[in-house]
């Protein structure tokens, strides 16, 4: 009685061991799985590494629109270059009027970001004078396509009209006071930028220099070497400003 009851519970420890050993041949399997899905549009909580180590961010205030981005380049832990270019004005083709251009600003790795570049100027020209449709066309490429989707990249596009954040996870946003900014210190920029949105006496490049002199104060991956455009919405009358920082060439990177 005593070997047939030791026999039975043997034969149990076997089956829990077995059960076991299946469950965590599953985790992995699992776990794979989510490492070879992972793409720039995975959320910040799953525990993977954040690629946007900048600030760019854009003002439009009074018919007035500032694009600013710093010039840091980092590897790691070490500064790489210290004036990079990541701000670009496309225009259309057939003009040379830079105030009916397209502001561009990125932020995350460069080889990704001139390919989504290329994509957003693809579409531009598909549809002239249409930004908010060209940036949900990328949005929707950017989306769904499969190689595509795993560009580690955020961009943020206006032109005299409209200012749009485009994302990983097929965004397109437009913020309603005017401000928007990505990047590692895109908070501090967006925060203080939104705070002296109410200040009467500054324009929008005011704003947005000040605002990210803030960022540059307190995140460790943006610096003082800032770039600017600006536009102008015509419709408001405001006086036309230098787009770009004295010295500062658009070409480079």
């Amino acid at each position: 009685m005593n070997r047939a009851l030791l026999s039975t519970l043997q034969r149990s420890s076997w089956t829990t061991a077995a059960v076991r050993s299946t469950a965590v041949r599953s985790t992995s399997i699992a776990g794979a799985w989510t490492t070879r899905n992972f793409h720039s549009s995975t959320p910040a909580s799953a525990g993977y590494p954040d690629y946007h180590g900048t600030t760019i961010l854009c003002v439009r205030k009074n018919g007035q629109v500032c694009m600013m981005g710093d010039g840091m380049v980092s590897m790691g832990s070490m500064i790489v270059k210290p004036d990079a270019v990541k701000i670009r004005r496309i225009l259309p083709k057939g003009t040379t009027d830079t105030q009916k251009g397209t502001l561009v600003g990125f932020a995350g790795t460069t080889a990704d970001a001139f390919t989504l570049l290329e994509r957003l100027e693809g579409k531009l020209d598909e549809y002239p004078g249409q930004l908010a449709r060209s940036a949900v066309e990328l949005a929707k490429g950017w989306r769904t396509d499969k190689y595509l989707r795993r560009l580690e990249a955020a961009l943020i596009v206006a032109d005299a009209q409209v200012s749009l954040e485009i994302t990983g996870n097929g965004d397109v946003l437009e913020m309603t006071d005017g401000v928007v900014s990505v990047g590692s210190g895109s908070p501090y920029a967006l925060a203080a930028a939104r705070a002296l949105m109410s200040v009467e006496d500054l324009s929008a490049e005011d704003v947005a220099s000040r605002a990210m002199n803030v960022a540059a104060d307190l995140c460790c991956n943006t610096n003082h070497n800032f770039i600017k455009h600006t536009l102008v919405d015509e419709a408001f009358g405001v006086e036309k400003s230098d787009g770009d920082k004295e010295g500062s060439n658009p070409d480079q990177l």
